[in-house]
């Protein structure tokens, strides 16, 4: 049996939710063939193939190839630490989005991403419920109501289930083509 993944703090199962995904590939940052790399791409200036989960874990992809693998604008407006910040962009491993990385907060913290939010717990998001995911991803709450209705997972509309590691939260992120 291989080495144990490392673990990260703002994204609990990235295989689960495919972020990581079981590869032959030799990671493009350390060269090994650790039987696991991450699914997509890593944001930088130069091509770079896979890397793996240590190498994202530790911040060496980041260093060599001065790269993120999310986008952090969200988290910077609403004034999360900057270690924070560094920690989501640079030794996370990101997901698939349509647009842009909106990683939520709350509790003054980054939330931890648990992938596609299921589609029962999006049909069952109460009038205040649509009210925060409208502030938080500026579709109108009208508009909300409709793609909650035709919303399939993995599909466009998109929308993200994070939850805060303080208090329990859950906060949800829409996304679309």
């Amino acid at each position: 049996m291989g080495e144990p993944l490392p673990r990260f703090r703002y994204h609990p199962d990235p295989v689960a939710i495919g972020a990581v995904e079981a590869s032959p590939l030799a990671c493009a940052c350390c060269g090994h063939a650790r039987g696991f790399v991450c699914a997509f791409h890593v944001y930088c200036a130069a091509e770079v193939g896979r890397v793996c989960p240590w190498c994202i874990a530790d911040g060496a992809a980041a260093r060599m190839f001065d790269a993120t693998f999310v986008d952090t604008r969200s988290l910077e407006r609403v004034g999360i630490r900057d270690d924070v910040v560094r920690e989501v962009a640079e030794r996370t491993p990101g997901y698939l989005c349509w647009q842009s990385h909106d990683w939520m907060a709350c509790c003054g913290d980054a939330c931890e991403f648990h992938g596609d939010a299921p589609e029962d717990e999006m049909r069952s998001v109460d009038h205040d419920g649509l009210v925060r995911l409208s502030e938080a991803s500026m579709f109108d709450v009208e508009d909300l109501r409709g793609m909650i209705e035709t919303y399939v997972p993995g599909c466009s509309p998109a929308f993200y289930k994070f939850v805060c590691r303080h208090c329990g939260r859950v906060h949800y992120n829409a996304d679309c083509d």
